[in-house]
């Protein structure tokens, strides 16, 4: 599959240290950033496939979480705050449970999410699989995706009561995730060329 990068108009961060509203504030819909100890850390445009796996999650996540009414799906570019650790991070995917949607606001998450998905990228390996993974293991955020599409690669983090991920055990190559009640991912659709239509995804899923 093609892994031609979608040209998105990048702009000049602003210089030295910021405070999370003044992020906010400079910060567009269209701006791909984050906010690490008050300063503004610009990230890279993503590979259409890396958007293609990003459309299809969100789509079929979407669909399934409104029909059951269980929460709320939302997709990067869009902040979440994670105050006591100082960061403003953009997840690719990020799941919030219906009892606790008091916490979204108009252009962020005020809190850690209750799933976040990262789709990684060569530029981004590092701070998906370490600096990432420290900081929603230690907000709490019970599930972490980690989908890593040049090496056809899915590996699924589930908070334990020690505070801590692990490693969570696939079914037949399926992931059967914990917060999402009733949700199951087959992994090896992510890597079909061309990617499933979402419907027929949500057929098996029985939600259509």
């Amino acid at each position: 599959m093609a892994t031609e990068t979608i040209e998105l108009a990048q702009r000049t961060p602003p210089q030295g240290k910021v405070t999370f509203e003044e992020f906010l504030d400079w910060c567009d819909e269209d701006t791909w950033a984050e906010w690490v100890d008050g300063e503004v850390i610009m990230t890279s445009p993503a590979s259409m496939q890396h958007q293609d796996i990003g459309s299809l999650l969100e789509t079929v996540l979407r669909i399934y979480v409104e029909t059951r009414e269980l929460g709320k799906v939302m997709r990067a570019p869009f902040v979440m705050r994670l105050p006591e650790l100082a960061r403003g991070r953009e997840p690719d995917l990020l799941f919030i449970q219906r009892e606790r949607l008091h916490l979204l606001r108009n252009t962020y998450l005020d809190g850690p999410a209750d799933a976040a998905v990262e789709i990684i990228s060569p530029e981004s390996i590092g701070r998906d699989r370490g600096d990432k993974f420290v900081e929603y293991e230690r907000a709490g955020i019970k599930e972490y995706w980690l989908i890593d599409p040049d090496r056809q690669s899915a590996e699924f983090y589930e908070l334990g009561s020690d505070g801590r991920y692990h490693p969570a055990s696939l079914e037949e190559g399926s992931y059967r995730s914990q917060v999402i009640p009733g949700f199951w991912l087959r992994v090896e659709w992510l890597w079909q060329t061309p990617l499933p239509p979402a419907l027929e995804i949500l057929r098996v899923l029985k939600v259509v």
